[in-house]
């Protein structure tokens, strides 16, 4: 049994305020999330709306107490209605459609108010919104795992490499065994004994990206998945693309790095990456390019690309790669050659070996629980608009 309402008759409504300055234990929301912790709250146990500007119609569910910035509305669900239900219902409706202004979009707490829907009694509001928090909480929680997989590589690799705590003959740490240093000049730090010191371009060599066409262009062009700069992080919902026959070079294989190297912003520099492994390569189920703004470094000894990867991606997250930037028409490009001379401690080759055999298995387990959110996202997508609209019915 539906009936039909106007928003305002399930939610009140309260502006947002202007931050305060100090920091504390209370998540301070703008028009998209948090943004910071500060030592006070104005809400609690509410839901977010993003109000002016790209984050229109943007929402968060929260628990518990929070600090709502100016940028965003409070709301509160009224007695009679499920908040979980709410929530889902807000985003069917998909708020940032019905924001006024151009130059400076904008929702209100009128124009929220006011939109008409239909709602099932309360006992069908829990079962609905039961069902798909059940697959938001599942989504949520194989991205968890997911962090903590990406903790546990950097961990062990900060254990076994900057420490020096790898596993010695006898399973002990290292170094905190007595295991012989020696200080190496290039470097002017000690390393284990039996190290060697070498660059980047000693083990790898470099491949360039290809944008390709938007539609083929030849019988004999091959479609693609084109990696960008922007995809480095996720990896995801990358654009379908074009590139000759005679460019099968420039696909990405298993142990190769993707690099950025045009972009990047003041606070961010170029040289970012991301490690191509054969559980992403097989999620995405589609040959794989990157952009021309990106470029590969294919690692010689598959067994080093671990290392390698992980290496790099400490430099970038110490602030190292600044330095190696120019500028080509207000453009920073990142000095790739340059960095690739980056002399760096490199560890016997059965040491690596054991570190790119956890890596893999790593990242296998965390593929798969990509895949699988997203196939939980397609369900709780596809049944979102069906069981709002009694299409399907819970029994």
């Amino acid at each position: 049994m539906f009936k039909d309402i106007q928003l305002k008759q399930a939610l009140d409504f309260y502006n947002g305020r202007v931050r305060p300055n100090n920091v504390g234990i209370f998540p301070l929301y703008g028009g998209n999330g948090i943004i910071d912790y500060v030592d006070d709250y104005n809400y609690e146990d509410n839901i977010i709306i993003g109000r002016v500007g790209a984050n229109c119609g943007s929402i968060q569910k929260c628990s518990g107490k929070n600090w709502v910035s100016d940028n965003a509305i409070s709301v509160t669900v009224k007695e009679g209605f499920d908040k979980d239900y709410i929530y889902y219902l807000l985003k069917l409706i998909n708020l940032n459609s019905k924001r006024v202004g151009a130059a400076q979009p904008l929702l209100t707490q009128e124009i929220i108010g006011n939109i008409n829907a239909r709602v099932p009694v309360y006992s069908e509001q829990v079962k609905i919104s039961k069902i798909l928090s059940t697959l938001d909480r599942k989504i949520s929680l194989n991205r968890s795992i997911n962090a903590e997989l990406e903790r546990m590589a950097k961990e062990i690799y900060d254990y076994w490499f900057v420490q020096f705590e790898f596993p010695d003959a006898n399973g002990r740490p290292y170094k905190s065994s007595g295991g012989a240093m020696v200080y190496n000049p290039v470097l002017k730090r000690e390393v284990p004994e039996g190290w060697e010191v070498k660059s980047f371009a000693d083990f790898v060599s470099k491949q360039n990206g290809d944008w390709g066409e938007e539609n083929p262009t030849a019988t004999n062009d091959i479609e693609v998945l084109c990696a960008r700069g922007a995809d480095i992080v996720q990896m995801e919902d990358l654009p379908h693309r074009y590139i000759s026959k005679s460019h099968l070079d420039r696909l990405m294989k298993k142990g190769d790095i993707m690099v950025e190297i045009s972009g990047g912003s003041p606070v961010q520099a170029t040289g970012r990456c991301s490690y191509i492994s054969e559980a992403l390569l097989s999620r995405l189920g589609k040959k794989l390019v990157c952009s021309n703004f990106c470029q590969v470094v294919r690692v010689q000894d598959y067994e080093m690309s671990s290392y390698l990867y992980m290496t790099w991606d400490l430099l970038y997250k110490n602030d190292n790669m600044f330095k190696f930037e120019g500028k080509t028409s207000g453009i920073k490009n990142f000095q790739i050659d340059s960095f690739l001379q980056t002399k760096w401690s490199i560890p016997p080759h059965n040491l690596i070996s054991k570190y790119q055999v956890f890596f893999d298995n790593l990242l296998s387990k965390k593929e798969a629980l990509k895949k699988e959110i997203t196939l939980l996202q397609n369900q709780r997508d596809e049944l979102l608009p069906l069981l709002m609209t009694g299409q399907v019915k819970i029994k």
